[in-house]
């Protein structure tokens, strides 16, 4: 892990002064967890504009949005054009200038920043707090996480420095996702030499809000809790953190953004896998007797697996509409896998723009293909049979002259799924259909699919499943009535 530099608490904050937690004037506060476009700035600018003048009349005194929210997480290598952060800077240029419109108010964003040091390129991932077309304060992600799915340390200098910033009566410690994520009791990996958190909480900050885009893996929401918690008791300080939504490529973020009060109580909770733009007032989360009745919201009990279901539909879903297709293929062996990929696309896209297609070889059972046909009536999509005897038998032809002296194996399996993934891809470039591969995470991990045969296509949809979650899942989507056929 790269050696970070030295974080340096604002000098301006004595850091042993008692800190007032009570709240003279309550803040209003808006959370907008939203699911932005990776590089679509103006959409995102356009989206966000949208959500603001929702809250009109009654403008909340700040409204949070997540981790890079302008230019969407992760951007990746679009943050080595010149172009693009030149792009992101005019950005924010324009979030001023809509600021003007919602007098008093403060809005809290994630975006690029780009400074030069001698001539040299430096990028920030920061928070910016503006109100009334002014920037008022920035923040810059000192924690850069370079494990897993992410590299940040790759296109991001650390912060230097935190500082707390007085705003409304409210000494906000306001931090980025990782920024939160070192808490060693909780977990081990990773560890970090520096606690951003307790800098802020020593400058006497009365409220921490951490903005995220943390991507979802199966009890990912709950730990996400049990790390805030151990902040939150640690430094008896109210929490909020506002995380990104919606499938960014192989990416899932679900959202789950929640408030916290200093005892480690959950307070408030939005919703999984979907927008919400939620309003609460700041004293309903901060620490109080719990004799003065402080409603708490229940937290989000689905279970892991209407999780990982509504996660796969939001990833189909947001696959197809951010790289503009409308209509998907599928390829529907009858067995299993093809089904459950099936039923989730025609909940992400709707049974009209979904094309199931059957191909059978001499070697398929009649019960594969009247499953098949039986799962296409079931769902209501349109289906169609393509044999395809004629095409392999014209491979065995071709080639019965160099293998005449070996033995059928898996060579002429693989021919049949190849031959399947040819004319899978004909329709899907004919027609403009994105075509959805099958293979789940256990077939994956042991090598059993086919190069250019059932690899192929465009998104992955239960590449990430175990077999045994397949089964379960495929379970739970037959419980009111029978959809994949036993």
């Amino acid at each position: 892990m790269p050696v970070l530099p030295e974080i340096i608490p604002s000098p301006s904050r004595p850091l042993n002064k008692p800190t007032n937690r009570l709240f003279s004037k309550p803040m209003n506060i808006a959370i907008a967890q939203l699911n932005p476009i990776m590089g679509d700035i103006e959409g995102n600018i356009a989206r966000l504009k949208q959500v603001l003048e929702k809250l009109i009349p009654e403008l909340p005194d700040l409204t949070i949005f997540p981790e890079l929210y302008l230019t969407g997480y992760p951007p990746r290598d679009l943050l080595d054009r010149p172009a693009f952060i030149t792009e992101a800077e005019k950005g924010l240029e324009k979030i001023c200038l809509i600021s003007k419109s919602f007098p008093d108010m403060g809005l809290l964003t994630g975006t690029v920043i780009r400074e030069f040091n001698s001539g040299e390129q430096k990028l920030f991932n920061a928070a910016v707090l503006l109100q009334n077309g002014k920037i008022l304060f920035i923040q810059k992600k000192s924690l850069l996480p370079v494990y897993d799915v992410f590299d940040e340390h790759r296109y991001f200098e650390s912060a230097i420095e935190v500082q707390i910033y007085d705003f409304k009566g409210e000494r906000l410690g306001i931090s980025i996702c990782e920024d939160a994520w070192n808490a060693p009791e909780i977990q081990e990996s990773p560890s970090y030499s520096i606690d951003p958190i307790a800098l802020l909480a020593k400058q006497q900050a009365t409220l921490m809000i951490n903005i995220s885009a943390s991507p979802y893996q199966v009890g990912k929401d709950r730990l996400r809790h049990e790390i805030i918690r151990y902040h939150a008791r640690r430094h008896q300080l109210p929490f909020i953190l506002v995380n990104q939504v919606g499938g960014n490529d192989e990416l899932i973020f679900d959202g789950h953004s929640f408030a916290m009060n200093g005892a480690g109580e959950i307070s408030m909770t939005t919703c999984g896998f979907a927008e919400e733009v939620k309003c609460f007032s700041l004293p309903d989360i901060a620490v109080v007797d719990k004799a003065t009745g402080c409603q708490l919201t229940a937290a989000d009990d689905n279970d892991d697996l209407d999780k990982i279901h509504q996660g796969l539909v939001l990833g189909v879903k947001d696959y197809c509409k951010k790289c503009g297709f409308q209509q998907a293929l599928i390829g529907l062996s009858g067995g299993i896998d093809s089904a459950l990929v099936c039923c989730l696309a025609v909940e992400a896209l709707g049974k009209e723009n979904i094309w199931g297609i059957g191909m059978p070889s001499p070697y398929s059972s009649a019960g594969s293909i009247s499953d098949a046909r039986k799962l296409a009536e079931n769902l209501d999509i349109r289906f169609d049979l393509i044999p395809i005897r004629n095409l392999y038998e014209s491979y065995l032809n071709s080639l019965s002259p160099l293998f005449a002296d070996r033995a059928a194996d898996v060579t002429e399996e693989n021919i049949q799924a190849r031959i399947r993934g040819t004319l899978l891809m004909a329709l899907s470039n004919k027609f403009g259909h994105l075509l959805l591969t099958t293979g789940n995470k256990s077939e994956m991990a042991v090598g059993y699919c086919t190069l250019y045969g059932d690899m192929c296509g465009g998104l992955g949809v239960i590449s990430d499943l175990p077999k045994t979650m397949v089964y379960q899942l495929s379970e739970r989507l037959n419980e009111s009535r029978e959809i994949i056929p036993r």
